[in-house]
C-alpha cells in the first residue's frame, strides 16, 4: 500500500465515522444511551468504542502502548463525542497524510491491551484501524434499526463514488 493510498483510506474513515454520527445524533439522548444487548451495550458504547480503538492505536502507531481504552462514561452524548472526535480525526489524518514507504514498511512493536506483545508493518495496523472501523459501524447500523432510526451509508464504494461526483468525474 503506498502512502496516497493509506491517506485515501483514512479519508473514507473519517467520512464514514462523520455520517455515523450523523446518524447517530439523529436518536434520542436516552435512545443513545439505552443498552440493547449488542457487543458494546448501546449506541454509546459501540461508537465510543470504535472511537477508543482509533485512540489507542494511534497513540501505538506514534510509539505508545496505553493500558486502557478512553471510559466510555467519558461520552454523556454525541455532541461530546463529536468534539472529541474530531479532534482525534484531525490527528490521524495528519498523521496518514505525513508517511512515506520507509514510514509505512517500518515494524512498529506494541504491546496490547490483553494480548501481549505484538510487531508488524505499520501500513497493517493501519489497515486494522479502519477494519475494525467499518466492522463496528455495522452494528452501529444495526443498532439504529433496532431503534426505528435511519442509517447511513458508509460502505467504500460510496465515499468513492460520492468524491466522483464532487469531482465532476
Amino acid at each position: 500500500m503506498t502512502p496516497n493510498e493509506m491517506a485515501l483510506l483514512y479519508e473514507f474513515n473519517a467520512w464514514a465515522n462523520r455520517r455515523m454520527l450523523g446518524a447517530v445524533a439523529a436518536v434520542k439522548l436516552e435512545e443513545f444511551l439505552r443498552p440493547l444487548g449488542s457487543s458494546f451495550g448501546s449506541l454509546r458504547d459501540t461508537t465510543a468504542h470504535i472511537y477508543g480503538g482509533e485512540w489507542v492505536w494511534l497513540e501505538r502507531f506514534q510509539g505508545r502502548s496505553p493500558a486502557s481504552l478512553p471510559d466510555v462514561a467519558e461520552f454523556q452524548d454525541v455532541a461530546g463525542l463529536r468534539q472529541r472526535w474530531s479532534e482525534l480525526e484531525a490527528r490521524l489524518l495528519k498523521f496518514a497524510g505525513s508517511l512515506t514507504q520507509e514510514d509505512l514498511n517500518r515494524v512498529m512493536e506494541y504491546k496490547t491491551l490483553k494480548f501481549g506483545v505484538y510487531s508488524n508493518p505499520l501500513w497493517q495496523s493501519m489497515q486494522h484501524l479502519v477494519n475494525h472501523g467499518t466492522y463496528h459501524r455495522g452494528q452501529v447500523t444495526t443498532l439504529l434499526r433496532q431503534l426505528g432510526a435511519q442509517p447511513v451509508l458508509t460502505d467504500l464504494m460510496h465515499f468513492y463514488r460520492e468524491r466522483a461526483v464532487a469531482a465532476g468525474a
